[in-house]
């Protein structure tokens, strides 16, 4: 008895080079390009989609952190106006900590994110943004008293 042959194991004897393809979805439901009267809602969500599927989920993560921190020195900085800022040196170390660490975060963002590096390069840049990162808040507990 012969073994069965199955269509997807047998190679066409000829080709065929006159099929066409169909294109691939895209992720993104807005349109590929902008038009230039475009209004500004579809400006930001074509700016949200291009976000979203061309930044790496490493750089998406220290966005995060950086959202985070600006909200907590907006929270920190009403606090003070409308609470009173009797231990100042408080109120200013922690505001301090939090723009600090949001600008080396920002730094560290700014040297990862283009993705051309080595390895070696994103650790190297880690271990500056812990270096700066201790140095900032070594000085921000000092100052509280």
């Amino acid at each position: 008895m012969a073994p069965k042959r199955h269509a997807a194991a047998t190679t066409p004897s000829t080709t065929n080079n006159n099929t066409t393809t169909t294109p691939k979805p895209t992720l993104s439901s807005g349109p590929a390009t902008l038009k230039p009267n475009a209004s500004p809602l579809e400006i930001a969500h074509y700016v949200l989609n291009q976000y979203l599927m061309t930044t790496p989920q490493r750089t998406k993560l220290l966005d995060a952190f950086m959202g985070f921190l600006a909200i907590v020195a907006v929270a920190q900085f009403l606090y003070c106006v409308l609470a009173g800022n009797y231990p100042f040196n408080a109120f200013l170390s922690g505001f301090c900590a939090a723009v600090g660490q949001f600008v080396l975060t920002a730094s560290l963002r700014m040297q990862t994110s283009d993705g051309s590096g080595s390895v070696a390069d994103w650790y190297r840049a880690f271990a500056d943004y812990v270096f700066g990162s201790v140095i900032l808040h070594f000085f921000c507990v000092n100052f509280i008293n």
